[in-house]
């Protein structure tokens, strides 16, 4: 019987490992951490989103320039297939107000307990702390172990080795070095789903780091002159700015970056009342009340959101309703760049489609497949990075497959 060598134990990984054992393929699974799913329990710490019940033609939008290699893996096992898939392993999903899809327990740990029963059950054997670092003379695979070097020879393979956000995790993109050293067209990696710095005063970041910033709506203006909206919650960090709302803009907010030097976020800090209403809240007389008492009564400002007023816009604007009012509608931050890729929660780039045939088998390598955060893709966070993610590992392991009947 043929033997599948899958190589990484998040989402992907695991997915591959499983579909290819219900095909009847041998499968050895090895990841380079003492257990596998470890960066899937960190994701849902605070809640696991699995993915998102936003219809098809928008879900797909998400993935902004890959739509078209993502696509095919989501016609063949979508949100709801993802859900239908949790509930065979006894987990019940609920779709939240915001249309992100939970465990009914919010937690991924019985999740992933019960799919690894699941996966040992139906034959598919773990080899932990075996961090591949490529290949032998001989086309073998390398790895490196507690016990020294170890070489395996697999019939077919599936890597599905991470990127490089959270290293600590076990995927720290080391891989690029040995792709490109075999000449394999990879794009370098660059954190995504993450925050960007911002140069505060030592006042404001000392005393509002940590404290959020909602309702706020952010546009940005990117390098091509598109114009992208997002409305929600921004943290402000020590360093910048983070939270959802960053997250979600941050593809564009990277190029934009790399492009120009910086990125300018417009913040509208009121966006209940029209620039009008606000005009004319902030032309009532004050009466005597302080500055900051005057944004609380009359614009509803206070907090980290005062704050921002006071280390952005100068003096002569705070003095003037009207300039006010426009600049608490239009408040312009300045990104300089994005934070480490460490802190990152996934990452951009790495090896790029047309080193893939639609099997997502490498050109190069007869019989490699590839899949998860590895592959060059994109998307925020709210359950779209999981969803491609597992389908993506269902598309290679069934590919290896394909591949291998075809041999036999």
């Amino acid at each position: 019987m043929p033997t599948l060598a899958v190589i990484g134990g998040g989402p992907a990984g695991l997915m591959a490992a499983e579909v290819a054992r219900a095909a009847g393929i041998e499968v050895e699974l090895y990841d380079a951490m003492g257990s596998v799913g470890r960066k899937l329990l960190l994701a849902g710490k605070g809640g696991l989103n699995l993915t998102h019940a936003e219809p098809p033609a928008d879900f797909i939008r998400r993935y902004r320039d890959r739509q078209a290699q993502v696509g095919p893996w989501l016609a063949a096992f979508d949100a709801q297939a993802l859900r239908d898939w949790a509930r065979g392993l006894g987990v019940e999903t609920f779709v939240g107000s915001s249309g992100r899809v939970f465990p009914s327990d919010l937690k991924a740990a019985p999740l992933l307990r019960g799919w690894l029963r699941r996966l040992r059950a139906a034959g598919v054997r773990f080899h932990m702390h075996h961090r591949w670092v490529g290949w032998c003379d001989t086309g073998a695979l390398r790895f490196s172990t507690p016990d020294g070097e170890r070489d395996v020879d697999a019939d077919a393979v599936v890597l599905a080795l991470g990127g490089a956000s959270w290293p600590q995790l076990g995927s720290d993109g080391a891989w690029l070095s040995w792709f490109a050293a075999a000449g394999i067209d990879v794009a370098p990696l660059a954190p995504s789903n993450c925050g960007f710095d911002v140069a505060w005063t030592e006042h404001f970041s000392a005393r509002y780091a940590g404290q959020p910033v909602k309702p706020v709506v952010a546009k940005l203006v990117d390098a091509q002159g598109g114009e992208h909206r997002q409305q929600g919650e921004l943290m402000i960090s020590a360093d910048g700015v983070e939270g959802g709302l960053i997250y979600a803009l941050s593809a564009p907010l990277r190029e934009t970056i790399a492009a120009t030097g910086s990125a300018e976020l417009r913040l509208d800090l009121v966006p209940g009342r029209s620039l009008e209403r606000l005009r004319e809240d902030l032309a009532r007389p004050r009466k005597g009340r302080s500055f900051s008492e005057h944004l609380r009564r009359d614009a509803g400002l206070s907090g980290v959101r005062a704050g921002l007023v006071f280390e952005r816009l100068p003096k002569d604007v705070q003095s003037d309703a009207s300039l006010l009012a426009a600049g608490l509608k239009d408040l312009a931050l300045r990104l300089e760049r994005p934070r480490p890729i460490a802190e990152a929660i996934s990452s951009a780039g790495g090896l790029r489609f047309t080193a893939v045939d639609e099997r997502l088998m490498l050109r190069t390598h007869p019989g490699v497949f590839c899949a998860g955060e590895m592959l060059d893709w994109d998307a925020p966070t709210g359950g779209y990075l999981l969803t491609a993610a597992f389908a993506s590992g269902r598309v290679a392991g069934l590919g290896a497959v394909d591949w291998l009947s075809r041999r036999s």
